[in-house]
């Protein structure tokens, strides 16, 4: 990674409907470099895909949360099965396996609070390998946009 990766990197996350041409007048290099660098930037596992960002409220998804759930028995099939269902939600937008008291973190978005209330006890009680969890509900939120290498 070097600069122009970074600034071919931070372009492309603000607007990944970017032409060639378009990005390679703003990185300052060749369009033909810039087709390279970016292939290059793909292959190696940088770029891992483009996507559109939404607005989970006009989707009809007011209300988020953050659900904290501790699972027993700890065991590596316990913890992939658990991942598996949950990515297959569909209320379900991000799932985080982490240490700590908690072993995951889910964000779920839904309608309201009667559907949060509702995918808790139905979706997380009824799963005999979690013990305990809990919710938080997100006011706001806000998302870094552009990711770029940290200096060494």
């Amino acid at each position: 990674m070097d600069d122009t990766d970074t600034a071919i990197l931070s372009h492309l996350q603000r607007d990944a409907r970017l032409t060639n041409r378009e990005l390679a007048r703003k990185v300052g290099i060749a369009p033909s470099t810039c087709l390279e660098r970016v292939r290059s930037l793909r292959a190696r596992g940088v770029i891992t895909g483009y996507h559109a960002a939404v607005q989970p409220r006009l989707l009809g998804r007011s209300l988020q949360a953050l659900v904290f759930a501790r699972l027993r028995p700890l065991s590596r099939d316990v913890i992939q099965g658990f991942e598996t269902y949950l990515s297959e939600l569909p209320e379900v937008v991000s799932v985080f396996v982490v240490s700590g008291d908690d072993d995951f973190i889910v964000h779920v978005a839904v309608p309201d609070i009667e559907h949060l209330h509702a995918f808790l006890m139905d979706r997380f009680s009824a799963r005999r390998e979690v013990v305990s969890f809990r919710s938080s509900v997100i006011y706001q939120q806000t998302s870094t946009r552009v990711m770029t290498p940290l200096s060494r």
